[in-house]
């Protein structure tokens, strides 16, 4: 009873502990409006249109991570460290994601009709710009709450979007009773504006107006484009299988598949808290030099990757729920869950090492991992899609989420005995 006494007294002085806290609670209220949210719109949409809407998305998160160009965790790197650059760095999260995420949109609908169904293709003007432009300009204000350790802040913002989103899908459940993918994207658009907005208004408020800084944009471009090349990559190994089954015209496989992968999504809210919370102290900590980040790291990964085999087991156990609360049109799911079922494991170890060479100034290392990772993943998917639908992309998902946990713990290993 005293350890257990002097364990929670611990956790109660550590401010990463109280961090991963809020972003733990935050992302578990999270948890239960997303879940609300995915059973409404898999009600709403039906698999097919559900599939035809995640062909869209799919590739649209392709071309996400570049429109703003790394400027939110640049603004994480270089504010949690200085906080007098904040004006600067918030300019050019807006520089850049209204002029490069429109510019991304323009590109999105000029190539859509060759990469997608035509149903899928419809949709790309709408997705991409709730997504490009509004919901990344979410996403890196909340990496703005991230940098100054208010992590409180960061889950609000998560919170807000996920609220408006069901707050929509209800909307059109209550006046529709079925909806077609085109107005689900219309009806995103909007609630993505409106999460934007209300996100900005708030760094605004707490901590100053942004000031347009060319010089530091661009003193940065390089360093920031790395980071956007990261998350590229990250997005091809996440969402390339499902713009593929969208190209060969699988919506209906698409809708069972994208179902399951949304759920283990889900199940990995608190892998990603944790993640989340250490990020900003592995760039503080980096200055005590790569043995110390290294040894955090380890240990919260070994944590994470716990986390995740514990909703692997519930995931595998409860899939058979999934026709009763999403339709029967999903039944399929309950199979596709069991084989996606273990990525939060492998999720947990990749993530928590990447982050810690992110951290230590390597970047460059985490992207070629995730490069290769996304080769890999795009070549299994060639293979096997056309063979075996979304089977052959679960098969490819687990293997490349595996294969880059392995990288990033040997690359981490690696620096740790230089």
């Amino acid at each position: 009873m005293d350890f257990l006494r002097s364990q929670l007294r611990i956790l109660r002085q550590s401010s990463l502990a109280r961090n991963a806290g809020w972003m733990a609670i935050g992302q578990g209220v999270n948890v239960l409006l997303q879940a609300a949210y995915f059973i409404l719109l898999a009600r709403l949409l039906g698999v097919r249109e559900y599939g035809v809407f995640a062909g869209a998305f799919a590739l649209v998160a392709l071309a996400t991570p570049y429109s703003a160009l790394g400027s939110g965790l640049l603004f994480v790197r270089y504010v949690s460290t200085d906080s007098n650059n904040f004006a600067a760095y918030w300019g050019n999260i807006l520089l850049a994601t209204f002029g490069v995420g429109s510019t991304l949109t323009i590109l999105l609908v000029c190539v859509a009709p060759y990469l997608l169904n035509p149903a899928s293709a419809s949709l790309i003007l709408l997705v991409a710009l709730g997504d490009c432009v509004c919901r990344q300009l979410a996403i890196c204000v909340s990496q703005v709450f991230q940098a100054y350790e208010q992590l409180r802040m960061t889950a609000s913002i998560t919170l807000l979007t996920s609220f408006l989103r069901l707050l929509a899908v209800m909307t059109l459940a209550l006046i529709l009773h079925h909806a077609t993918a085109w107005e689900w994207a219309l009806a995103s658009l909007v609630v993505s504006a409106i999460s934007a907005i209300v996100s900005s208004a708030m760094v605004t408020a707490h901590y100053g107006r942004p000031q347009f800084a060319p010089r530091i944009f661009f003193s940065k471009l390089g360093e920031g484009f790395g980071f956007s090349l990261a998350g590229s990559t990250q997005s091809a190994y996440n969402d390339i299988d499902k713009a593929m089954l969208s190209h060969y015209g699988m919506n209906v496989a698409n809708g069972i598949y994208t179902m399951a992968y949304r759920i283990v999504d889900v199940s990995t809210v608190p892998v990603n808290a944790l993640d989340a919370a250490a990020l900003p102290r592995f760039f503080r900590q980096s200055h005590e030099g790569v043995q110390s980040v290294a040894k955090l790291s380890f240990r919260l990964a070994k944590r994470a990757a716990l986390l995740g085999v514990l909703m692997s087991a519930c995931m595998f156990l409860a899939a058979p729920l999934i026709p009763s609360i999403v339709g029967v049109g999903f039944k399929e799911a309950v199979s596709a869950l069991r084989w996606l079922c273990l990525i939060p494991a492998f999720r947990g170890i990749h993530q928590l090492t990447g982050s810690a060479i992110t951290g230590l100034g390597f970047q460059r290392y985490r992207t070629l991992a995730q490069i290769f990772a996304a080769s890999l993943n795009l070549g299994l998917n060639l293979w096997l899609i056309p063979k075996y639908g979304w089977l052959g992309a679960a098969w490819a998902s687990l293997a490349t989420d595996g294969t880059l946990g392995l990288i990033n713990l040997s690359t981490l290993m690696v620096l740790q005995g230089k």
